[in-house]
């Protein structure tokens, strides 16, 4: 699907510009306050994806620290902690490997998420924030053609089209 986005200062330019484009026959969408939110929409919140690929990355990571920890422990035959004997120095390398796994997970999984997984829906969930009004256009490259040259009219603060 082919999307087009342009981002108008307030409501009237945005209601303007929706009705303009449906006089022409143009569906669009206006994102806004009073109208759909973001999410309703489903532009990608970069927390849940940080938060999912944190999760992810745990689930491999916390039991392959404690095993590498473990391994690494009974390897070197170091006697770090000698309170704990010599069972429990391999239990609590381990422990210690799973907490540098989850640290790890939580650093590069949140990390990678926030920084590779938002695409352009922050900046876009950023102006919404700020109070300011999204038209979204979707369809092939020659209503997007047709929209730019409606949308044009209105002075958008951004237009940019999308393909997936």
């Amino acid at each position: 699907m082919n999307y087009l986005i342009a981002v108008l200062a307030d409501r009237i330019q945005a209601e303007a510009a929706y009705l303009a484009l449906e006089k022409e026959g143009i569906k669009g969408t206006i994102l806004g306050k009073g109208y759909k939110s973001a999410d309703e929409f489903g532009l990608i919140d970069p927390k849940e994806v940080a938060q999912k690929q944190a999760r992810l990355m745990a689930f491999w990571l916390i039991p392959f620290g404690f095993f590498a920890g473990a391994t690494f422990n009974i390897i070197t035959g170091l006697d770090t902690f000698a309170w704990a004997g010599e069972i429990g120095n391999h239990v609590v390398a381990g422990l210690l490997g799973a907490a540098s796994g989850a640290l790890g997970s939580v650093f590069v999984g949140g990390g990678i998420g926030l920084i590779a997984g938002s695409g352009d829906a922050l900046p876009y969930r950023n102006r919404l924030n700020e109070g300011k009004y999204l038209i979204v256009v979707q369809g092939s490259d020659s209503i997007h053609r047709q929209a730019t040259r409606i949308l044009r009219q209105f002075e958008p603060e951004n237009i940019q089209g999308y393909k997936e």
